[in-house]
């Protein structure tokens, strides 16, 4: 690909780029404002709790303790091999139901 046409591909990337983060900051500005962004965290926070999720990462991040050993293992450590595996076993139901509360929100939002 020519200069010429990686360039102006870089400012168009960057400038969607500015545009996301700009979106994103909006969104959670009105997610925080309204009080939603509480509202969403409990919800999470319940669902997590009520599938079985916060039982099963304590006890992986026990195993990882007990494999290492208390004093060779940093919070930073633990925080890096859990989050991955905490991220996975979320389950689709529970991120759907999130993400359906969300666009609910936008769309009544944009109704005001």
């Amino acid at each position: 690909m020519s200069d010429k046409l990686k360039f102006p591909l870089n400012g168009i990337l960057q400038e969607r780029k500015l545009k996301d983060a700009q979106m994103r900051a909006t969104i959670n500005q009105k997610l925080v404002e309204t009080g939603e962004r509480e509202r969403l965290k409990e919800l999470l926070r319940a669902r997590l709790i009520e599938c079985g999720w916060r039982d099963e990462l304590k006890a992986y991040c026990k195993e990882i303790v007990q494999q290492k050993g208390l004093e060779h293992i940093t919070v930073d450590d633990l925080v890096s091999e859990m989050t991955p595996r905490g991220r996975s076993l979320v389950p689709d139901e529970v991120k759907k139901e999130l993400l359906q509360r969300i666009r609910t929100f936008l769309a009544q939002q944009s109704n005001m």
